[in-house]
């Protein structure tokens, strides 16, 4: 009996254990294999767990079957040499030992030998071009190496790694040189991190590597192929997946890989029910194997993190957040943080996916968080409904004490008011609700969609989030008709609107206020702070 696949979540795509997506349909094939045959250089890149790995491992054997002729494609990672940093000798050493053992798998062991006698005649800063020369004029076929995590590489490293293979291109059309080199990581080569020295000036504009023809970026999976991923689980098992479910999984990760995968594998492997194959997968079991990967800040997600604290991201996330409508960030930081996955792809400017939308928030008020009471009895009503009132009440109090105190502490100030209300609202899903966010550049608010279980169904609680920006009549006007159409489309019982005023020129007395009012029909309670 064979082995029951698996949906993947850690290294590349197994076929014989792993549901896949075909690795080369997702790349344009025919432009790769084009820029080989013309013996080019050029750049793949794609945000990591994207399947980048699996492809280029396909892109391998497609070569050395002859896609293009006769040719010995040897695929390395080359992170190895990250954690020798400035220390050009072990750090070429440790590179050229990858590329080795990518050659020896294919049948060549006689690359180690090379660089050992290239390292004695050329030293590590010239090492590279040294032993790919004298490989390649000892190779019956053409060489291509497909070279993976080059952007791991930092400083004096990068720059040497690069400059030497700049410095060996002119040989390649004789055959003395590879005939083709693709660079692989999560950035273009323009945004490396190519710093000399420490403190020392940036090299911009992947000058060490101009000769590249072209940058490719591996996309995230379409629908159609989401759709088709999850179909092989039901023709090998039998579970199948509720409508509702397909489109849950496809709208929470808009086809990122690693989400799709992660989301599946939740609900079909690791969920105690879903191991039944007799039950279907329910849109709730998506659900909740969305919350379980956030709530277990799995690798993939805990990275945002890192990345949230980088200037180029921070100047492109928080007019995000605050709903601005202008900011700061430059094209360069929306492709930058395009190129980490971040961001979508096509305009306008956004959030790649719910998922996404719903960690950033999340990690950027974790320590606020950790700070608040949990507790959940004073926000529960009798009937066990959610006191929505109650909880925005008590959330004025708060942010009236100490809403100073915690907003300085964000490095997204910006967005601080909008962001510690979300920290205080996240007791609703600690409490067993959902939470669902919408926010963007130019928006002029933030949507709360808060979701609680009742009697067998969601209770449905729109929280509408605005900054004072002119008259508090028209700030008010606005908001109400924003508020309606999101209560409209969401089928909300309730609807919310908080008004944040940070003028220092006005009161609290001012600011801190509450009144009922009525849009087409639609209750909505107005929250000033």
């Amino acid at each position: 009996m064979a082995p029951m696949r698996f949906f993947n979540t850690a290294g590349p795509v197994v076929p014989e254990d792993h549901y896949l997506v075909p690795p080369l349909e997702r790349m344009d094939l025919d432009g790769v294999l084009s820029l080989v045959r013309q013996k080019h250089y050029f750049v793949l890149h794609a945000p990591r767990q994207t399947g980048k790995t699996t492809a280029l491992l396909a892109l391998r054997d497609q070569l050395n079957a002859g896609a293009v002729g006769p040719l010995f494609c040897v695929y390395a990672n080359i992170e190895a040499g990250q954690a020798l940093r400035e220390n050009l000798d072990l750090a070429m050493r440790a590179i050229l030992a990858r590329i080795a053992a990518g050659a020896r798998r294919l049948g060549d062991d006689s690359l180690g030998e090379i660089s050992r006698q290239a390292f004695a005649d050329a030293g590590p800063g010239g090492v590279v071009t040294e032993t790919l020369n004298r490989w390649c004029e000892s190779s019956s076929r053409p060489v291509v190496l497909l070279l993976d995590e080059v952007d791991a590489l930092v400083g004096d490293t990068l720059v040497s790694f690069l400059r030497q293979l700049r410095a060996g291109y002119a040989e390649r059309p004789r055959g003395d040189f590879p005939q083709s080199v693709a660079l692989c990581g999560l950035r273009d080569v323009r945004d490396y991190r190519m710093h000399l020295e420490p403190g020392k000036q940036i090299i911009a504009g992947g000058s060490p590597f101009n000769i590249r023809a072209e940058s490719l970026r591996l996309g995230d999976f379409t629908e159609t192929e989401t759709r088709a991923l999850l179909a092989q689980h039901t023709e090998e098992t039998g579970q199948r997946f509720e409508p509702e479910a397909v489109e849950a999984v496809w709208e929470q990760t808009l086809g990122q890989p690693w989400l799709v995968n992660a989301l599946a594998y939740q609900a079909c492997f690791r969920d105690r029910a879903g191991r039944d194959r007799r039950r279907a997968i329910t849109v709730d079991a998506i659900l909740d194997a969305r919350e379980s990967l956030i709530l277990r800040r799995e690798t993939h997600l805990d990275q945002l993190g890192d990345k949230l604290r980088e200037d180029r991201v921070h100047r492109v996330i928080e007019p995000l957040l605050s709903g601005a409508s202008v900011d700061d960030s430059t094209e360069r930081d929306v492709e930058y943080a395009r190129d980490l996955g971040l961001i979508a792809r096509d305009d306008p400017v956004r959030v790649a996916n719910p998922i996404y939308r719903e960690v950033i928030p999340r990690e950027l008020t974790r320590r606020v968080q950790s700070k608040l009471t949990q507790d959940t009895e004073w926000y529960i009503a009798d009937d066990g409904g959610l006191d929505v009132p109650e909880m925005l009440s008590r959330f004025q109090e708060f942010f009236r004490e100490h809403s100073e105190h915690w907003i300085e502490r964000f490095a997204y100030q910006e967005a601080g008011a909008q962001l510690l209300l979300q920290a205080f609202l996240q007791r609703v899903v600690n409490g067993g609700g959902r939470i669902e966010r919408e926010y963007g550049l130019g928006r002029g608010r933030t949507d709360l969609l808060l979701m609680w279980p009742r009697g067998g169904r969601w209770e449905r609680f729109v929280v509408e989030c605005k900054l004072r920006h002119g008259s508090r009549t028209t700030t008010e006007r606005k908001g109400l008709v924003q508020t309606a159409a999101y209560m409209d489309r969401c089928g909300a019982k309730a609807g919310h609107l908080v008004i944040f005023d940070r003028s220092e020129k006005r009161s609290w007395k001012e600011k801190i206020y509450r009144r009922e009012a009525e849009v087409s029909g639609a209750p909505v309670t107005i929250w000033g702070m």
